[in-house]
């Protein structure tokens, strides 16, 4: 049924185009104004007045079905309503990262192999060992 009332939109807004191109000018737009043409009568005017009428309103018809034919399907959310999805905390700083993997979501998603973990960080720098033995004083 949708489809239907689309395509009779689509050649509802066709038709409205040619019928709006088919209009004398009047000329205050660009400063270009209708001269003599084959189309000069009063009375395509009024013909072509008309049908523009015509089609505008079936367009809007159209538009007011395809928008209550849109509505059907969809159900009623509330914004103030708890969500079926569970609400999620932000993360501890010491806590792995989120969707569960090493590698980021990239590579997860790419299917390949994540990324191998850190390695430990190196000890702090010791303090050097005191010499054993005599020691020598130094001259200045």
């Amino acid at each position: 049924m949708q489809q239907v009332v689309i395509v009779i939109h689509l050649m509802l807004v066709l038709a409205l185009i040619g019928v709006v191109l088919l209009q004398r000018s009047e000329g205050g737009g660009l400063g270009i104004g209708g001269g003599g043409g084959f189309m000069t009568s009063r009375g395509t005017a009024n013909v072509l007045t008309r049908a523009t009428a015509i089609l505008a309103g079936l367009f809007f018809v159209t538009s007011l079905i395809l928008s209550i034919l849109a509505g059907f399907d969809r159900k009623p959310t509330s914004i103030l309503g708890g969500s079926s999805a569970p609400a999620t905390s932000p993360a501890a700083p010491g806590s792995p990262p989120p969707l569960g993997g090493q590698g980021g979501l990239l590579k997860q998603l790419g299917g390949g192999q994540p990324a191998q973990p850190p390695a430990a960080p190196p000890a702090a720098p010791a303090a050097p060992a005191a010499p054993s033995g005599p020691t020598v004083p130094q001259s200045k």
